[in-house]
């Protein structure tokens, strides 16, 4: 036998003292003789208390008659917030920032970010005027049939795996969802090209896509069924592709219904800002990509804010994509500061900077702002919220929900963020500064989660990380969260 064991003894009722007195510091109302007598049940004695306790302070009586009928986002907005003063001004913006869109009943939020940096340039070059956009739904066609096809293809690569599979489950959650990654983006791009939104306009269905996301969702899950049931009764991949050609002529022919065929060949018609007439001919959504738009956007990579994860890495997500082959989705995970730094000085040089967050976290739509003193929830409910930007993650608090596009920031006379603009895409009339909304830096601390950059506007030890195997985080991760909300 070994030695004795030279551990201290460790007494044990001593340690739960000390942490039952530890935890009741957390909780003002909380005493030790409170612990000693807690149970399980929640009795109508303590709800008895809950109510005698909610009675006494007279400010819960004002505050729940002023909540029976008003929105509570307009009774508990804080008056004292930090962008009620001068909030749209910034010494660092765009000169040229083109008009705020809409996406509307739709989660198309990464592409019409997406296409706002893009379409700068051609604004410019052909002195457009600044409502002059490139089509979302061009690339929103492209999207949800190449996301069919990588859901079906995960289907044959996963059939061996029992129905209830989390990973199997979480995939048939949401097949075709219309959110995406930048890397997605370039996916599309780089295989399709893009058009003018004159050659290739909305649809009442990429305005309000719902009905066919579930048209589409609900024949990819039969023919996930299909898919399984060959492969159980023996089937050769090889067949199941024959059969999955089949499949995706259905989903295309659904799609184009709701959506129109795009074009393959198309001619740009339009005139500047003075009423200039443009026409450029015999063009392919490739070519004009390449002639016209011209935009970096294979050099574009994704720097990530995920606390929860060690930075100066490289990670990817399990089965995030859209186009089967096509460009895998990787982060560079940073500090939220240095992001902020690159951000400002991509901002200084002219350029936008595109970006992902948790747009539903302390916002609000009226004013267009973010601010993490919004709304004055401690004087209302006399509650703080105190996650970490880690353990909002960690307990799914918080994740990516939306896409937009930074066009200025405001600097301190040391050179610090204050507030930054934001040009959203949920239209003009109602929201911000003509559809444009500001941003607190603390705000952006706690909820901005990925920001893309052109290679050379990064450190190159940072670029680096690209050539590295990344970390692969699960596909239900937080971080694999598509930009959606509608």
């Amino acid at each position: 036998m070994g030695a004795e064991s030279s551990k201290p003894v460790v007494n044990h009722s001593e340690t739960n003292e000390c942490l039952d007195e530890k935890l009741s510091h957390q909780f003002v109302n909380l005493n030790i003789e409170d612990i000693k007598s807690a149970s399980s049940d929640l009795s109508v004695e303590n709800i008895t208390k809950f109510s005698k306790n909610f009675h006494q302070d007279s400010k819960n009586l004002l505050a729940m008659n002023a909540m029976a009928g008003n929105d509570p986002t307009g009774v508990f907005l804080n008056p004292k917030s930090a962008l009620n003063n001068d909030q749209h001004i910034f010494n660092v913006k765009l000169d040229l920032e083109g008009s705020a869109t809409n996406q509307k009943s739709s989660g198309r939020c990464w592409l019409f970010a997406g296409t706002n940096i893009m379409r700068l340039a051609v604004i410019s070059k052909y002195k457009l005027s600044d409502d002059f956009e490139l089509s979302q739904s061009y690339l929103f066609f492209y999207d949800k049939l190449e996301k069919a096809n990588w859901f079906l293809e995960n289907m044959i690569d996963l059939a061996h795996k029992d129905i209830d599979d989390r990973v199997v489950q979480y995939l048939l959650t949401d097949p075709v969802g219309d959110g995406g990654q930048f890397d997605m983006l370039i996916n599309l791009v780089e295989k399709y090209g893009v058009v003018p939104k004159s050659v290739f306009p909305e649809t009442y269905s990429s305005s309000n896509s719902r009905r066919l996301n579930w048209l589409v969702t609900v024949k990819l899950r039969e023919f996930a069924a299909v898919i399984r049931k060959s492969i159980e009764q023996g089937s050769s991949i090889q067949s199941v592709r024959v059969i999955k050609q089949k499949m995706m002529e259905d989903i295309y022919r659904i799609i184009s219904i709701h959506l129109g065929e795009p074009p393959s060949q198309f001619d740009w018609e339009t005139q500047d800002k003075n009423g200039k007439y443009i026409g450029i001919h015999d063009l392919t959504p490739k070519r004009f990509f390449k002639e016209i738009v011209n935009f970096p956007i294979s050099t574009m990579v994704s720097l990530i804010n995920d606390p929860r994860n060690p930075i100066n890495a490289l990670y990817t997500v399990d089965r995030l994509g859209n186009i089967v082959g096509g460009r895998p989705i990787r982060y560079i995970n940073t500090t939220s500061d240095n992001q902020k730094q690159l951000a400002i000085n991509v901002l200084k040089s002219g350029r936008p900077v595109w970006f992902g967050c948790d747009v539903g976290q302390f916002s609000n739509n009226r004013i267009g702002a973010m601010d993490t003193k919004i709304y004055d929830y401690e004087l209302a409910f006399n509650v703080k919220f105190n996650l970490t930007k880690e353990e909002r993650l960690l307990y799914k608090e918080s994740l990516m929900t939306h896409a937009m596009v930074f066009t200025g920031v405001h600097l301190d006379k040391d050179g610090k963020p204050l507030r930054w603009r934001v040009e959203n895409s949920w239209g003009v009339d109602t929201t911000g500064d003509k559809g444009f909304w500001v941003m607190t830096d603390e705000w952006f601390s706690s909820f901005v989660y990925q920001i893309v950059l052109e290679k050379n506007d990064i450190p190159r030890k940072l670029v680096s990380l690209l050539d590295n195997q990344p970390t692969v985080l699960p596909a239900y991760d937080p971080m694999g969260a598509l930009a959606c909300p509608y």
